[in-house]
């Protein structure tokens, strides 16, 4: 062990035994590490040699004591022959079955995984009762126009217009910024999904305008894409930001001169999960009167689509 690790070792150790209370995190972890090790058939001395660090050390860990950094983590995955997760336990480290299913994913590209989603949909009856064609939803960021062209879209088929940003109001009581505050995202997530749930049950034939960061939940954006027709309306974010600010909403720049590299930001981390969506209409460069035809043709080749495959 070099000298800055064995130094590093014991600013962690005597931090640990300086807190002396058995966090349960830890103490579950602890468990993994000891449950991989005698999977693997490795001694507590064989992967403490391996990771970098003491048998000592790993022995408090494996006791529940010890809050390890990330790059101990790493270097205890490395002996363990195993993935982060695995170390950590996430879902997908449950159970021997999990582990063979993410082995057989492991490696596969966006339109194989694709695939593997909608044959367990399929598979365990979640796939999509009434044509999801019917239903369409519309993705992007603040500014895409999903309200505005929503809501014209909805005029121009004769369907019903639901903007869930206003259903998930309306559940909670209260606006959106006071569903954060006083409950936390993690309820304002439960509120969202419900008030998708709901739209779907109540409706066959809709567009629907959800909220920019819906993707960012696996499974109310999984019920999206098995339940309508997604359609992002994509643009720049200066273009985005532009059109937030006409409408009167100044807020974005408001005591925040990083406003717009904030919403770059968020657009890079949301793009491959708005790439998901059935069909893309970029909205940039044009009139209101050019997307919305464009979208009408989105909707109706759509239609005609499930329709044939039906």
């Amino acid at each position: 062990m070099s000298e800055q690790s064995a130094i590093r070792e014991l600013d962690i150790r005597a931090s640990s035994e300086a807190n002396g209370d058995k966090h349960p995190v830890l103490v579950e972890l602890g468990s993994r590490l000891r449950m991989l090790r005698s999977r693997r058939g490795l001694t507590r001395k064989a992967t403490a040699n391996a990771a970098g660090v003491s048998e000592r050390y790993l022995a408090n860990l494996e006791q529940g004591v010890g809050n390890p950094s990330m790059l101990i983590l790493h270097q205890l995955a490395g002996a363990l022959q195993c993935p982060v997760a695995e170390v950590i336990g996430d879902v997908t480290t449950a159970s021997p079955e999990w582990l063979l299913i993410r082995e057989s994913l492991g490696g596969r590209g966006d339109a194989d995984l694709r695939r593997a989603r909608l044959a367990i949909a399929e598979l365990f009856g979640t796939g999509v009762a009434h044509p999801k064609a019917r239903r369409i939803a519309l993705l992007g960021l603040r500014g895409a126009g999903k309200s505005t062209l929503g809501r014209m879209l909805a005029g121009h088929l004769g369907v019903p217009f639901i903007e869930l940003s206003r259903e998930i109001e309306r559940i909670a009581g209260g606006d959106i910024r006071q569903i954060h505050d006083l409950y936390g995202t993690n309820a304002y997530r439960r509120y969202e999904r419900r008030a998708l749930e709901e739209a779907i049950q109540a409706h066959d034939d809709a567009v629907i305008a959800t909220p920019g960061g819906l993707v960012s939940d696996a499974t109310t954006f999984n019920l999206l894409l098995q339940h309508t027709t997604t359609i992002w309306l994509a643009a720049t974010p200066e273009e985005h930001m532009q059109r937030v600010t006409q409408q009167g909403d100044l807020r974005p720049m408001a005591a925040n001169p990083e406003a717009m590299d904030d919403l770059r930001q968020i657009l890079a981390g949301r793009k491959a999960f708005y790439a998901k969506a059935d069909y893309r209409l970029q909205t940039s460069n044009k009139t209101l009167e050019q997307a919305l035809e464009e979208l009408i043709g989105i909707a109706r080749r759509a239609t005609a689509r499930e329709d044939a495959l039906n």
